[in-house]
């Protein structure tokens, strides 16, 4: 038996094996990367008149925010855990709406002419408003920090929703069209048949954009919610009593469950449009 049978006899007796070496080229690029950027931030710590914590300072002063994240003393003084959960629900509930409201006027927009020349510079208009120049808007017109928040996380995330989704009706080819005309489909059957797949593609990168959005907008979202639970709060309250150490860790737990997000809507499309 030769040395090259020998291993391939090794692999098939060992899949988890296998499967480690064909995951390794994925995993050290970025884990080399990363090892980089903590070597420079902690170097750059040490300059003198640099105030701004290493990697180092900041785990030692946030171990016990790390080690247990479920803590809860009161509804203000929780973990991470916690706090990230009551961001998600917020996120989850003007997400929920901002797609329902987006694709339906998506829909409308991408089916109608003359709705799409009467609405398309008001929604250009509108989707390039920062976050952050929502609240007090939102505060004026809602009176209550709750449905403010809930409103900031909705109007940030509507737009991918709503542009991609009427881009994608208006891209249906024609001859789905024609067929649907040759066929005499009713509007229903023409809906789900022809408009709804075709334009799937699109509402699914949409989606995937606006809950990166929605995410994003918890900061601005939860500032106007003082005294509240949330890791918007948590950065805001962590700045105000000067502990950088934390902001720095909520910054990573955000990018760690923006990323998880990101990939669940890359899943979520993968079951539902397969290649």
């Amino acid at each position: 038996m030769t040395t090259l049978q020998r291993r391939s006899v090794r692999t098939a007796q060992n899949p988890w094996i296998a499967k480690i070496q064909k995951t390794l080229p994925d995993i050290i690029p970025p884990a080399i990367a990363i090892a980089i950027m903590l070597i420079l931030w902690q170097i750059f710590s040490f300059f003198p008149g640099v105030t701004l914590p290493g990697p180092i300072q900041v785990v030692q002063d946030t171990w016990i925010l790390i080690w247990w994240p479920f803590y809860r003393k009161s509804d203000i003084d929780v973990g991470l855990f916690w706090q990230i959960f009551a961001s998600l629900q917020r996120v989850a509930i003007g997400y929920f709406f901002a797609a329902v409201v987006g694709i339906a006027l998506g829909i409308l927009v991408g089916t109608n002419k003359m709705m799409s020349k009467a609405l398309d510079p008001i929604f250009q208009l509108l989707r390039t408003v920062p976050p952050l120049a929502w609240v007090p808007i939102a505060l004026a017109a809602l009176q209550k920090n709750e449905p403010a928040a809930l409103f900031v996380i909705f109007i940030t995330a509507i737009w991918p929703i709503l542009i991609n989704t009427a881009v994608g009706v208006q891209q249906i080819p024609q001859d789905y069209n024609n067929v649907a005309k040759v066929l005499q489909l009713n509007k229903k059957k023409y809906f789900f048949k022809i408009l709804i797949p075709s334009a799937l593609p699109y509402i699914f990168t949409g989606l995937r954009i606006a809950i990166g959005l929605a995410w994003l907008a918890i900061i601005a979202a939860e500032i106007v919610m003082s005294g509240v639970a949330g890791i918007g709060f948590f950065i805001w309250d962590a700045y105000q009593t000067n502990n950088i150490s934390e902001v720095i860790l909520a910054l990573f737990y955000i990018g760690i469950v923006g990323l998880l997000l990101d990939k669940f809507m890359a899943w979520l499309q993968t079951r539902i449009l397969p290649e």
